[in-house]
């Protein structure tokens, strides 16, 4: 039997299309190893999102060749970097590559792999309207979280964002289909249901929406916590708000990308909402939820983004207060209309100083939000061993706390007082 080693970079979408992929392979009498070193085939499930990525992946590729020059090994591209860059991949000599497969080809695998075995170089990405991968179980390792991608694509055309080219048109799966594998779940054991979409605020299947979806998630017996992302701030409905604060077992944690904090460069990213809409969007959600953990993503030097308008990227972090943010350069990708519209004109140097300040200006925030938990009675959930007795658990806001040692029983949500906090995690003692 062929044996397949997959490497997963990027989001949480990659690392459920990766489970799918090891389920496919599986039914079409592949073995999955966890060795590199002596897999027949490897798969590289790549994200193209910032420039980074991608370099981390060529580098990978030559590390493989050079490393199995004594042991031939097939070597195949998934994933965003497959549909985003298939020339450059499939015709650069120094690369090598055996096969590579869009997001929407991987049923296909079987035969682009056996393809290749016989020297043909085998491609396919081609983008789909109608597949959801609904009628494939995904192969998951033993644990606590599960990802569910309840839908697939997008529609939002960030100027930004290669996700519209490389993952197609937004299409929902059938809630029933999402309901069966929530339950099959709960039946193997996982405690932790994730959500997931480019836009979950989007999911539309006949006439049930995102909110109704979660409100059967959550009826389902044996769910312990449910968590979604990433919801758009252009269409977050008031709807989803209610079913959130009303249900015990959704999380009381939103990731909500602000991007920018200046109306000029929100529009230049076609976000299509402002700052006064994104701030009205906050105090809504801290209506329904005062205590609500707010999370985020900021772009900094985006073309001709001036001092000014990083200020007002700087005053909405003020304004919100968000408990973490992920904050990244602009890093110009091909095929997005910012790469064709917008010439790179911020210099690194000045990225740089930028998203410096801003990191420092949130961990001041992160520290205070955390500090404000000290004395709090949450509960906590073991999410597995870490050596010794020590274990990693997460509370309902998705922060890492730490507690003394002692024995735990992975998968067990427990009542904890916070003791202590940093920028990074808090510490707590058993209630």
């Amino acid at each position: 039997m062929t044996s397949v080693y997959i490497e997963t970079y990027g989001c949480q979408m990659n690392v459920y299309d990766t489970e799918l992929v090891k389920s496919i392979l599986k039914e079409n009498h592949f073995t999955i190893t966890h060795e590199e070193e002596v897999a027949d085939v490897v798969m590289l499930n790549t994200c193209s999102i910032r420039d980074n990525a991608d370099r981390k992946v060529y580098n990978r590729i030559h590390e493989i060749k050079n490393r199995r020059k004594q042991a031939p090994v097939l070597i195949g591209i998934l994933g965003c970097m497959a549909t985003n860059f298939k020339t450059d991949l499939l015709k650069n000599p120094r690369l090598g590559i055996d096969f590579i497969a869009g997001p929407d080809s991987y049923k296909q695998l079987p035969t682009l792999i056996s393809e290749s075995r016989i020297g043909k170089q085998s491609f396919d990405v081609t983008l789909s309207e109608f597949e959801t991968y609904s009628d494939v179980y995904p192969s998951r390792e033993e644990g606590i979280n599960a990802w569910i991608a309840i839908m697939r694509g997008c529609n939002n055309f960030c100027t930004f964002c290669v996700v519209p080219y490389t993952r197609g048109r937004e299409r929902s799966r059938d809630p029933e289909n999402v309901l069966s594998e929530v339950r099959r779940l709960v039946k193997d054991g996982f405690k932790q249901i994730t959500l997931l979409g480019q836009n979950v605020n989007s999911y539309q299947y006949d006439t049930e929406d995102f909110a109704d979806l979660m409100q059967k998630v959550s009826d389902i017996p044996g769910v312990e916590r449910i968590r979604f992302t990433s919801p758009h701030p252009k269409d977050f409905p008031e709807k989803l708000l209610r079913v959130m604060s009303e249900r015990p077992n959704i999380c009381k944690q939103i990731h909500l990308p602000l991007q920018a904090g200046s109306n000029r460069i929100l529009q230049k990213m076609n976000r299509t909402y402002s700052r006064e809409e994104f701030l009205d969007l906050v105090a809504l959600i801290r209506s329904y939820m005062p205590k609500i953990a707010l999370s985020t993503d900021i772009i900094v030097g985006f073309p001709s983004e001036t001092d000014l308008e990083f200020e007002d990227t700087l005053d909405v972090v003020q304004r919100v207060e968000f408990d973490t943010a992920f904050t990244f350069k602009y890093s110009e990708r091909p095929h997005t209309r910012a790469s064709q519209k917008f010439p790179d004109d911020v210099s690194d140097i000045e990225k740089t100083k930028r998203i410096t300040q801003l990191i420092s200006e949130q961990m001041k925030i992160t520290l205070k939000k955390n500090q404000s938990r000290i004395g709090d009675q949450e509960k906590v959930l073991i999410e597995a061993k870490k050596g010794g007795n020590g274990v990693i658990s997460r509370n309902d806001a998705n922060l890492l706390v730490h507690l003394p040692e002692g024995q735990y029983e992975i998968g067990k949500i427990i009542p904890v007082q916070i003791t202590e906090a940093s920028p990074h995690a808090l510490k707590a003692i058993l209630l």
